[in-house]
Order: structure tokens, then sequence, then C-alpha cells
């Protein structure tokens, strides 16, 4: 996406603040109106689809002159008479203190005060419903803005949001709020001024800023626009555009097949950006539901499941994590925010829930799962000890008559938390247990160290090297809300290792530029635990080493190694840092002792076994460990962090406990184990008896294993052995004894393994349970498996094994090189031979003759395998090399039996492709896929030479693709056999 640029006169507000910034109410299924028209019974469609939309602005089901309605209601009242007697039209602005010309924010914020005054004149209880002299100001002031701003032919200037998105959104809603009271000649002006710069080109092309969330403000632009312009045309434009949404991604914005969102190309968005996606999605499923042009996709589903694989995971507590929320945990209080409520986490989590319960009311998703979201809501609204969703004044009105018609529905039970544990493709992780939840925050090639732009997020530097935040069913749940940004120290985030070295503000550039060269992030997860690492860099820094945590029943286990630095500062890693409040003094206990509650106490603990924070949780330390401890006052403002924010100073205590490697640390490590929600009691108890041995903490793998679960779990970095775990290739292994079974679950998060061999030193297990990608090869005194990951993404391949039944015969997995590779090309290149080229290039045109046509060809000497070939994969490297598009489809095909020489062979003198054997996926992203070609050689027989084609489906036009070819100075293409 091509971002917003930042311009100091511009406040750096959220989509969602932007908008409720004119109004403590955006959405519901409601049907009150001041003209007292119902949608229902519309028969006009364009009415019907105006009147319901306006619904979902004016809200429904609610008594005004009940709370937390009325309280409401009448402050929207008052900010809607403030804006209407400051109202003083001129030359060069509608209100003085927004000046028109070159900020294109103070336009839409102009236009978000219009619709203030017109909700306040269609919202029932606001003491100016209905008001005569309010409706005159709110066209007037849409007939001056029109004359001098946002006009059908002005020049777009700073900011493209506010153009295409910000402003029209505002204008469209207050005219279907006050729509009777315009006329087809304002109308028409209104709606060629959307069309100036909103056209159906911005949908044409799914691609710089009409991706993911921007696609969907768009759209909602384009079917407002349809609505008050009566336009069926752009009406159907808009449903149809969302198509490009839907699909899931294998890399840049979107959502993918594992539950991860981004946006910006490299930032996990799942709390901002996928809240305005979900929210947009959410109403316009609910507008256009019934209509001639109801969004009827049958991709949309990806959606209606997205709600339970990429939104819940990150929900816990009527909060949204902040380590998928991006810059916007910055935001807090902003300066030019007239309702003054606080943007957290917890605030995006509710925005969110309504989002969900929306969709779930527009009869858009399959009935079983809109009635697992109410009970899933229901549980949620219900659980949230710092904020309460009835009391969150940012709650909508709408929303909250929803919510209160909800909780008062007694045939919606409400589901409790549900439990598990989960890493995703974009470098996050999540555990929830039964009475705490956490997030872990990695960083590779593929995702930002963090992101900032618009002035926001300024020392966010360090926020995905490693965070590990936590939350108790009870407790702490406003340990990231009060303050906690703009106070804490950016260089001791919790879980993190950093180099001190000092950073200016926004270092490393806007827009997720900084990124970290490595690529080994992510980890095993079988749904309950989980095995996650990093192989952590420094921004801006020298810093290098490795992390592990290893997720058990009730504890973290954190493992760093290798870790080195030539900064020339000290090296840290931070096990904790509390927020305790503003005047909190919750004991720290230390291997039995109490430590003073004194601010700008600290110490430095030599040997430390074990230490617990009262009220929060507990820490071990196998083996004793030098742990340095801090009881700090903290000042700080929003401002600090965010040029948007309110410059109050806010002052909160920590309680911070690091590990100090010292100044230019070479191959340091540590090793602790969190407990969330422990006492003193339960720290000295488990240090006493521990389940827990590390089996390995270097640079090249970290191990442990827990007897409590019978989980054994390591990272390799490399090849390599810990305990009874052996890899070919580097890979994350989770293996669970329990019951006289064993499951095991192999990831590679490094993403650069075709397949991995993972043997595991475990007598009697004989037979398996059918798992995809992974081949038992033997059994017995151990266990030897043969698991493909190439393309997946990072994901984790599981199997279980049993100790009952029949141990089938072993198996042999084989890997060939190919003795031959080219690719040839149609049209005027058909006698010209690429034999010797280090890619092999592949497109399928769809037509003969265009010389763009490519395919591959690639010859293995299967002589010297024996035996009966089981499965045949055909592995190849590469990416999408093409400017039509992201991601195309690979598929090989056997071939005639011609003879060919690589260095002779051309379009016009090659086999042809016969039949059509495996197909895969590949993006813009370099990655594995393989091709299953076992018809091909079971066919053809081993002993001799087989030929395979690599090309696109027939009949389909693919993107042209580059594939590493045995030339090739890595990843080289093999062919993969497995025989018995």
């Amino acid at each position: 996406m091509i971002p917003e640029p930042y311009s100091p006169a511009r406040l750096p507000l959220s989509r969602r603040r932007l908008l409720q910034a004119s109004a403590v109410g955006l959405a519901a299924a409601g049907t009150w109106s001041a003209l007292g028209v119902r949608a229902a019974h519309a028969a006009d469609p364009y009415d019907a689809l105006r009147l319901r939309w306006q619904a979902q602005l004016t809200g429904t089901g609610f008594d005004p002159a009940a709370q937390p309605f009325t309280t409401a209601l009448a402050a929207l009242g008052d900010r809607a008479r403030t804006q209407q007697a400051a109202m003083a039209p001129s030359a060069t602005s509608l209100w003085p203190d927004l000046p028109l010309g070159t900020v294109s924010a103070n336009i839409t914020s102009s236009y978000l005060r219009l619709r203030t005054m017109a909700l306040a004149w269609a919202r029932p209880g606001t003491g100016s419903t209905a008001d005569a002299a309010l409706a005159t100001a709110v066209t007037t002031g849409l007939d001056h803005l029109h004359a001098i701003a946002y006009t059908p032919t002005a020049s777009n200037y700073n900011n493209w949001w506010d153009w295409q998105i910000g402003t029209p959104q505002a204008l469209l809603d207050t005219c279907v709020l006050v729509q009777p009271l315009l006329g087809a000649t304002r109308i028409a002006n209104y709606c060629a001024a959307v069309d100036h710069s909103v056209p159906d080109s911005r949908v044409a092309a799914y691609t710089g800023t009409s991706t993911g969330a921007n696609r969907v403000d768009l759209c909602r632009v384009l079917a407002l626009r349809g609505v008050i312009g009566r336009s069926s045309a752009k009406l159907a434009l808009a449903s149809s555009a969302l198509s490009p949404v839907f699909p899931y991604v294998l890399t840049g914005d979107g959502l993918y097949p594992d539950g991860s969102f981004v946006q910006h190309t490299w930032v996990p968005y799942t709390g901002s950006y996928g809240e305005v996606l979900l929210g947009g999605l959410s109403k316009l499923f609910g507008l256009l539901a019934g209509s001639a042009w109801a969004v009827t996709d049958p991709q949309r589903q990806t959606v209606f499941d997205a709600v339970d694989s990429a939104y819940a995971p990150f929900l816990y507590n009527g909060l949204v994590m902040d380590s998928v929320s991006g810059r916007a945990s910055s935001r807090g209080l902003q300066s030019g925010d007239p309702l003054r409520l606080q943007q957290d986490d917890h605030g995006r989590g509710h925005t969110i829930i309504g989002h969900i319960l929306r969709l779930a009311d527009s009869g858009a998703a399959p009935a079983a799962q809109s009635a697992a979201w109410r009970a899933a809501v229901k549980g949620c609204s219900a659980h949230d000890p710092h904020l309460p969703h009835p009391t969150d004044a940012s709650i909508d009105v709408p929303e909250l008559a929803r919510a209160q018609a909800l909780m008062d529905d007694s045939a919606t039970g409400a589901a409790a938390e549900p439990p598990g544990a989960r890493i995703f493709a974009m470098d996050r992780a999540v555990v929830r247990r039964a009475g705490w939840a956490a997030s872990l925050a990695m960083c590779s090639a593929r995702t930002t160290f963090y992101e900032t732009g618009n002035g926001e997020n300024l020392r966010g530097w360090h926020t995905n090297n490693g965070l590990l935040s936590w939350w108790g069913s009870t407790f702490g749940n406003g340990q990231y809300s009060d303050a906690f940004w703009p106070t804490v120290n950016p260089y001791r985030l919790p879980g993190t290792t950093v180099s001190t070295k000092p950073l200016a503000d926004a270092a490393g550039g806007a827009w997720g530029a900084a990124r970290p060269d490595n690529t080994w992030a992510g980890g095993a997860c079988d749904g309950t635990y989980a095995a996650a690492g990093q192989a952590v860099r420094g921004l801006s820094s020298t810093l290098s080493g490795v992390k592990s945590w290893f997720v058990l029943d009730d504890s973290i286990v954190c493992l760093g190694a290798g870790i080195g630095c030539a900064d020339g500062v000290p090296v840290e890693t931070v096990v904790d840092n509390r927020n305790l409040g503003p005047t909190g003094q919750h004991a720290l206990t230390v291997d039995g002792s109490a430590q003073p509650t004194t601010l700008g106490w600290s110490q430095r603990f030599t040997g430390a076994h074990w230490a617990a924070i009262s009220g929060f949780g507990a820490y071990l330390f196998p083996g004793g460990a030098t742990l340095n401890a801090l009881r700090e006052a903290r000042t700080g403002s929003w401002h600090d962090i965010n040029g948007g924010g309110t410059t109050e100073a806010l002052t909160r205590r920590y309680l911070t406990l690091w590990f100090d490697h010292g100044t230019d640390p070479s191959a340091a490590g540590y090793s602790y184990l969190l407990m969330p929600g422990a006492d003193a009691a339960a720290a000295q108890a488990r240090s006493a008896a521990p389940t827990v041995t590390v089996l390995a903490n270097s640079a090249l793998v970290q191990a442990v294993s827990d007897s409590a679960s019978g989980v054994t779990a390591a990272n390799f970095f490399a090849a390599g052995s810990a305990g009874p775990i052996t890899v070919s290739a580097p890979a994350s292994v989770l293996v669970r004894e329990s019951g006289g079974a064993m499951t095991v679950t192999v990831a590679d998060p490094g993403r650069t393994a075709s397949t991995v061999q993972v043997t595991v030193a475990r007598p009697g297990y004989r037979t398996a349970d059918p798992a995809p990608g992974v081949t038992v090869l033997t059994t017995g005194n151990s266990v030897t498996l043969l698991v493909e990951l190439g393309g997946t993404q990072g994901a984790s391949r599981t199997v279980t094994l049993r100790n009952t039944g029949t141990a089938p015969a072993p198996a042999t997995a084989t890997r060939l090189a190919p003795t031959q590779d080219a690719y040839v090309r149609d049209g005027s290149y058909g006698d010209t031979n690429y034999g010797t080229a280090t890619t092999l290039t592949v497109k399928n045109t769809g037509s003969s003759g265009s010389g763009f046509g490519r395919r591959a060809l690639l010859a293995f000497d299967t002589s010297g395998v024996s035996g009966t070939v089981r499965r045949a994969v055909l592995w190849v490297r590469g990416s999408v090399a093409d400017a039509g598009g992201s991601e195309t489809s690979l598929q090989a095909f056997a071939t005639t039996p011609d003879s060919w020489t690589e260095t002779a062979v051309t379009w016009n003198r090659s086999p042809a492709p016969t039949t059509a054997l495996g197909t895969g996926r590949i993006s813009t992203a370099a990655d594995w896929v393989g091709l299953d070609v076992t018809a091909a050689v079971t066919t053809g027989g081993t002993g001799g030479t087989v030929t395979l084609a690599v090309w696109q489906p027939l009949g389909a036009v693919g993107l042209a693709v580059n594939l590493n070819s045995r030339e090739n100075a890595a990843f080289r293409p093999r062919l993969e056999l497995i025989t018995s």
C-alpha cells in the first residue's frame, strides 16, 4: 500500500477514532429515525438501502430515556449544538479552526462535524432531534464545503485517504441521515464530487491503496454513492469489487490460510486494519443482504471463517492484543479528539466484538456460525474486568443496543474463552489457558521490526523482538491499557533481548521499511502446546542471537543463546516489566525474601532461583541466575510517541526484572520460566520440584522436556540432535507422549527446507494415524519420519503414533538431483535453447506462438532406486516474477518419451506434456512447491530416466514464474521418492 503521508498539522487519528469523533454512535441494524420511516417497508430498493444504512447509523431497539443511552445521546446533542454555534462559513473554511486548502484532514474533520450534527438531528433524545435550525445548518455546511473544498474539480492535496475514504464516507453518511432535506440537485452535486475523487478506476486493480481494509473502505464509498445517487451500476461495482479481498493470500496484504492478516505488506494488523476490514464488510454485507446487489461471491466464506481463525485468537477478556495492532497502540488519547476517549486494546477489542455481532445479525453468514459468534460475543462481553463492555464510552449507541439485546436474549448462552495455542505465519503466537493468555511478537525478513508513520509509534523499535505480553483471567487486564506505551522504557519491553544503543524517534524508516535479515521465526504447534523461536537481529544494531519460548500447561519456558553484539553498549534481556499503575506497591519476593517497595530501589541478585510479583505471576531460573531488579516511577505523554497525542504528563510505576549480558557480549544466554498468576508459594514449590529440564540452549538448538505434560520440544537452527530428537535440517519439533500415543509436530520456521527427516528415539510405537505430508519411514527402537514442509509457510504438520497394531514395512526416502533441466519458449524463440540458465521460467499464456509461453523440463535418473515407489514429489523453488499479479499455480506433467538434451532442447524440439499431475501455488515470496508426480514415476517405473514438465494448468492463463535450476547455487530442484 502507498501509506498516508504525515503532515505536522494533521492529527494522526485512527480511522475508527476519526469516525467516532463525530458521534458516540456508528452502527447497528436499527430502524428508528426522526422521519418515522422503517426500511423494511420501503418499496423503492434505493430507499430501502438508504433506510437500512440510516438504521445502522442511528440504532434501534433501545430506550433513549434509559442509561447508558441517555447520557450518550445528551452528549451527542451538546457537541452538535456547540459545533452549530461555532460554524462560520468563509472563503477559506466552514469552521475557523479548520482552515481549508493545505491540510486534507481538515476537510474530513469538517464533514465529520456535519455528520455529528446530522446524527443529533436524526437520533432521539439528543435535545436537537428533528430541530429545523440544526437541519438548516447541516445543509448550509454541505453546500459550503461543496463550493470551496470537496468539489467535482478539486485538485487533491496532502493525504489520499481523506479524499478517497475519510471525506466521502462522512459526506455520504450525512446525506443518508438528512436525505429528505437535500433535493435532487444537491444530491447530484455531492455525488459528482465523490465521483471525481473516487472514480470507478479506484477499484479496477487490486494494488497500491486499493487492497485489504482500504479496498473495503472504497467499496463502502461506492455503495453509498450508489444508494444516494440511485445508481445500480455503482452498487454492483461496490459488491463485485469486494471479491479480491476474499481469497487467501500467500504474501502481502490480506487474510492468510492460517488466520494471519497483514496490511502495509509487512505488518501483522488484525487489531487495526483488520478491524476496519471486518467492520466494513459486516456493514456492507448487512446493507446489501437480500438486495439485487447482495455480496454472493462464495469466497466470502473466508471472511466468516476468519472470525474464528484470525480474530478470535487475539481477543481476550474484551481486549484485542496490541501485538496485532501495529502503530495503533501508540494513539492513546489524541489531542484532537473531542470525545477525550483513550484508544487502547480494550476499546479496539470492543469494536471488533461489535463487528462480529453485526456480522452475526446481518444474515449473510451460515446460521450455525452466526449462532456460535453470538455465544462467543456474549461470553466475551460479559467478562472484561478492566473495562466492562457496557461502560466503554467509545462504544457506539447502536452497538450498545445490539449488545444489550444479546445480553437479554436468554436463548443464547455465553461461551467460555477458548483454550489452546496458535503460531501464525505473520510471526505471531498466542497461548490461551483457563487462567491466563499470552501473545508473542516476533519479526523476520517477512515482517517488520515495527511500523511507524504519520508521526505515530515513534519508539516502537523493539516491539517485535520477542515482546511477550500476558494477561490473567481476573488480573493484569489493564497492563497495557493504563498508559503503558507512553511511560514504559522502550528499551525494556517484556521478553525482548535488545541492544541499549540509543535510537532516534522513528528510527529505521516509515511504513515497516525496517526488517531484519533473518528468516527463522515461528515454530511448531499442535493446538495445545507450542515451540516458538526467533533468530534475533537488532534494529540499526549488530545484535544477533536466538530465542525460544516453549508453551506448557501453566508456564512458558524462555531460552536465549548465542547473543552477541558490537554496539559498544550493554545488551539486556527483559524478564518482565510490570506496570503497577499510578500508586502500585506490589510486593516482589526473591527466593523467599520480600524486597523493598521504595521507589528508586534496585538490586542485583546472584544465584536467584525464583521470584514472584504479588498479584501478577512468578519466574523460575533453572540452576540460578544473576537477576537485576528495579522499582521506579516513569513519566511520559502520548505526544512523546505519537505526534497527535496529548502532552499531558502521565506517571506510572514499574517493577522491572532483567538479565544484563554486559557490553558487547559474545555467546551470551539465559533461561527462565514464566508462570502467569502464580504466587510466591507456588514459585517456591515448583523451584524445589521442577518438572522442566533444559536439554539444550545453544546457538544451534534450544530444547526442553516437561515431565508434567509429557512434552519434549526443540528448535533446531541447524541440523542436529537434542534429547531424543534428531533432524536433518533446521526445524521446530514438538513431541508429546500420553496414554500409549505419541504426537510429533514439525514445522520449518525458516522456510528453507522442502522435506525434513525427523527421528525420535522412543521405542514401542508401531502404527501411525494417516497424516497429510508425513510419511513414517521406520518404527521400532525409534521413529523416523519424512515431513514435507516446503510451501507450508511455516505451518505445522502433525502425526500421531500408537503402540498398538502391526508395524508396516520400513520405507526409504531417496532424493534425486536432476540430470538435465531446461526451459523452452514458444513463438519467435521456438528454436532457442535455454539449457544453461540458472532459472527455469514457466508461463502459460493461454495462446500459442506469442513468444511469452514457457515451460520447464527436468530429467531424473532413477536407475539406482530399488523397491516399489509409494510416493514421488517433484520439489521446485522460486517465485512469481510478473507485473500481472502476485500468485499463480504450477502444475507438473508427464511427457512423451522423446529424447532430449539440456543444451539442445527447444520449444519446437521438445517432449510434449501429456498427463497432468500435481499442482501447487506460488507467490512473489520465494518458496518451495511440491508437485505430486507419483503417477508418472510409477507408470514409467524405476530403472531409467523420467522426464517431467513444469508449466501451469492447461487452458489457464498464468503468471511468469522463475524457478531455480540445477545450475543455480542454491535450492536446486529435486525428486523425492519414497519406496518400500
